[in-house]
């Protein structure tokens, strides 16, 4: 298949019918979701039934073998009616990524791809810990084989802080050190089947936004076989893979659900006008400051995406090492994350109380709750801090 036909056919499962079920169930239900801080079951059922949770598996393992971009822009629209389950979508496809990025020479791997694909399995991950004060490049938890040989049963347990949709989930991508002498960076990332998982939870998830994430923590007892193990070290999977596939991601949830809002406010001014004919609304202006806001964080986002789908693979993998790259994707995050804020509290502001109220058609209630998350979401502050550092090494433009 040409790279032309490719792309045609990739639109097209974003664009087909199955993908639309998907996207109305996660609209109709996208309150209720909210309400009552429950799994958005109904639209990742859709998705299971569209294939959706496939579609970045290479075709030789039965996926579809989709783009990051496609990826990006069913994680948009799916945000657009409810950021819940735009971000598990989201998520989801992180873990996805880095297995076949970083592990498909494995037969074990190369078979788990082709069950997830026929199973449409949902993978969530366990990468924050307990004691690491958010620093997900470090752990405190290890594997522990429990015999002599290489082919010995590996153990762990670890205390989780969060786990998003991890009573959900079919099965758990975790961090952990590779073993109890590592260093607290020298992590391994491994797969194990919520059924050979032992999951306790510890913390309750009762939040502001994004509450359908389902995100509380648990403690996680688990055996498994060293050939669940990912083959490549943690920091090369977070440096070419996991970082930058979750900062673009979680960019097109937040512009979703803004760009939700924004169209909210849109059809209230458009309201006030079919009013008083001839006549520019108040709100009208407000409108037109919020759409060049728009117009930048759409820009923002898109210039990232592109970026890592021309570095992604090739002679540019290399790249996603540098310094440079780095303090870019982590401000990627931080711009997106802030203008998401920014953009509902200026629908707020174009729909006045009517936008304030919930339930009805000019609420952006849910949307302002779900983007107050993005700035928790590995810490604005800890990438502030993170980028504080490299500045002092990297010069602009490399």
């Amino acid at each position: 298949m040409t790279p032309q036909l490719k792309a045609v056919a990739n639109r097209c499962l974003t664009t087909g019918p199955a993908f639309q079920q998907a996207l109305t169930a996660a609209a109709q239900n996208a309150d209720d979701v909210d309400r009552g801080a429950r799994f958005p079951s109904e639209a990742v059922e859709a998705l299971r039934s569209a294939g959706s949770l496939g579609w970045f598996v290479p075709r030789e393992f039965g996926g579809a073998g989709v783009e990051i971009e496609d990826i990006a822009d069913a994680v948009f629209e799916l945000s657009r009616c409810c950021a819940s389950s735009g971000m598990v979508f989201a998520m989801h496809q992180i873990q996805v990524a880095c297995i076949v990025r970083h592990a498909t020479r494995s037969a074990w791997f190369a078979n788990y791809l082709r069950r997830l694909t026929r199973e449409q399995r949902l993978i969530a991950s366990a990468t924050s810990e307990v004691g690491t004060g958010g620093d997900v490049r470090r752990s405190i938890a290890a594997i522990h084989p429990e015999g002599l040989s290489p082919d010995s049963p590996l153990y762990f347990e670890k205390k989780a802080t969060t786990v998003s949709y991890g009573a959900n989930a079919d099965d758990l991508l975790t961090t952990i050190r590779r073993s109890p002498d590592a260093e607290a960076g020298d992590q391994v990332l491994l797969l194990t089947h919520l059924s050979e998982t032992a999951m306790k939870q510890t913390s309750d998830w009762d939040t502001l936004g994004m509450r359908g994430t389902c995100s509380p923590g648990f403690e996680i007892n688990a055996t498994c076989k060293p050939d669940q193990v990912l083959p490549v070290p943690f920091a090369t999977i977070s440096t070419e893979t996991m970082v930058p596939f979750a900062h673009i991601l979680w960019a097109h949830v937040w512009l979703g659900l803004s760009t939700d809002a924004f169209q909210r406010a849109q059809n209230f001014v458009r309201e006030q006008a079919r009013q008083k004919p001839g006549t520019a609304p108040p709100a009208a202006l407000r409108l037109s400051e919020l759409s060049a806001q728009m117009a930048q964080f759409r820009a923002t986002v898109q210039s990232a995406l592109q970026e890592y789908a021309e570095l992604a693979d090739g002679d540019g993998r290399a790249k996603l090492s540098a310094i440079g790259y780095a303090v870019r994707i982590n401000n990627l995050k931080i711009a997106a994350s802030e203008a998401a804020v920014s953009a509902c509290q200026g629908a707020l502001r174009v729909c006045g109380v009517l936008g304030y109220k919930n339930g009805g058609p000019f609420s952006v209630g849910r949307q302002l709750r779900d983007a107050y998350s993005a700035a928790l979401m590995i810490a604005n502050d800890r990438l502030y801090a993170t980028n504080a550092s490299l500045l002092l090494i990297h010069r602009e433009g490399k």
